[in-house]
């Protein structure tokens, strides 16, 4: 099979979607990311899956600490920001445990490196969960290669 043919088939589930975030030398980096999963419920362990081509797999590694901001339905441009889609200038971040995070958004879980598993053309980063912020609210969905509110009804695709 090809990788457009892989894409499209991988591209059928629907994922959440968020802003991975670390801080390095008091410069705050972060990239958007749908492949994120829990992974233990003890000890807490999540998975978020980077590309070995992203500049954020060396900055994990050399931080140590890494959060993950599961996003809201409002904030399609937070992620097409990180996703290097769309510039926006007005970015404020939250703080917790000394680790940036993405404000407004449904869950903030800051993690510590726990491990990293080389895997094919990516690295699955296992992060121990040390502190999380919970809101309420809409997710920010994304099926079929388009953002979405409702997936029922793609129409509604932002």
């Amino acid at each position: 099979m090809d990788d457009r043919t892989f894409r499209d088939a991988m591209g059928k589930f629907a994922t959440g979607v968020t802003v991975i975030t670390t801080v390095l030398e008091d410069e705050v980096h972060g990239m958007t990311a749908n492949a994120f999963m829990s992974v233990s419920l003890n000890p807490k362990l999540i998975s978020v899956s980077i590309d070995e081509k992203a500049h954020m797999l060396k900055k994990l590694e050399q931080a140590g600490k890494f959060a993950v901001s599961i996003l809201s339905e409002d904030q399609v441009e937070m992620s097409m920001h990180f996703a290097g889609q769309k510039e926006k200038h007005d970015i404020e971040f939250g703080w917790i445990s000394g680790v940036p995070v993405i404000k407004n958004a449904l869950a903030n879980i800051i993690c510590d490196v726990y491990d990293a598993h080389k895997a094919g053309d990516h690295t699955l980063y296992i992060g121990k969960v040390i502190d999380l912020c919970v809101c309420q609210g809409n997710p920010l969905t994304f099926y079929g290669g388009k953002y979405g509110r409702n997936l029922l009804d793609q129409s509604q695709a932002v």
